[in-house]
């Protein structure tokens, strides 16, 4: 049905690879939702998401209401007489009477096998609860969080040392692979939304910067677990005096002390004491610093015998 009347609302570069599914197959929606552009950058200066770059550099309709509680803005959608409202990572709440708005309803790509880490950041929850599969859920909106019953799920495999980033890049087109395959049948009535079994709902919530400090007194496979789930956004981070350090890469590692206890720090690599075992610092980032490999991060700051926090 490449002549269906269909919205598209998404915000980041996950619902950018949806948007572009949509477009590539021949339907290219009648309008296209995203959040308002926000402050980016050292300088802070105003920045389109990439669903609005990308819609807005082929004539696509955008609309960025603050809220969807506008009515206003609701007469805006209804102006367009959508068949389907095709939801990815846009980042506010459909109210009922939106939702309502589409003649066959809304969907949503969501990454993950639902109905296991329902919410804002599924991708970082599967990785630090030490899941071995994930996937991509598209499912039919209801009122509630990602509650909705579901159409399909396509799983895939977490690698051992899989970061956030890179399976958030391989979820972003399986999820537009999903969406294009499915949606003919969705909107003919031939595919069937099967509820979801609550009793095993679990919840994955809004990432604070806070939540990605380093606690030494966690184990050394946790605390890896932790520099995957948070590369790239927030990136782990611990002290060492006053000086703030991200961790962009990590393994374990075998040593014993004090948590926090620097076991060795030289050309040879960075080997840290945590709760149990010990963590090797693959890839570390001084504030104000780029990124480099542990060998080379003495030559900026020496941690030989100190206790980090």
């Amino acid at each position: 049905m490449t002549d269906s009347r269909v919205i598209f609302a998404g915000t980041p570069e996950f619902a950018l690879a949806s948007l572009r599914a949509l477009v590539e197959s021949g339907r290219t929606p009648v309008g296209v939702l995203t959040q308002p552009d926000r402050p980016a950058g050292r300088g802070k200066k105003l920045t389109a998401s990439p669903v609005k770059q990308y819609a807005a550099a082929r004539g696509i309709p955008v609309l960025q209401p603050v809220s969807l509680r506008d009515e206003a803005a609701v007469a805006e959608l209804r102006a367009l007489r959508p068949d389907v409202l095709i939801v990815a990572a846009y980042g506010l709440i459909l109210p009922q009477d939106v939702l309502d708005i589409p003649t066959h309803g809304c969907l949503n790509v969501h990454a993950s096998a639902l109905p296991r880490w329902r919410g804002a950041a599924p991708i970082q929850a599967a990785i630090l609860a030490g899941d071995e599969t994930t996937g991509v859920s598209l499912m039919a909106m209801t009122a509630g969080l990602d509650c909705g019953p579901v159409y399909t799920i396509e799983r895939v495999g977490i690698g051992e040392d899989e970061t956030a980033a890179e399976l958030h890049d391989r979820l972003a087109v399986l999820g537009g692979s999903v969406l294009i395959d499915h949606l003919d049948d969705i909107l003919e009535g031939n595919t069937v939304a099967i509820d979801q079994d609550e009793s095993l709902a679990t919840y994955a919530g809004k990432i604070n910067t806070s939540d990605a400090r380093i606690d030494w007194s966690a184990g050394a496979a946790e605390l890896a677990r932790r520099v995957r789930a948070y590369n790239p956004f927030p990136g782990a981070f611990f002290f060492a005096g006053d000086n703030r350090i991200k961790v962009w890469r990590a393994s374990t590692a075998e040593g014993s002390a004090d948590p926090g206890t620097v076991l060795q720090c030289d050309r040879d690599g960075i080997i840290v004491a945590s709760g149990s075992g010990a963590l090797r610092l693959d890839e570390l980032q001084l504030a104000g610093k780029r990124r480099v490999p542990a060998h080379e991060f003495p030559g900026q700051l020496d941690l030989s015998g100190q206790r980090l926090l």
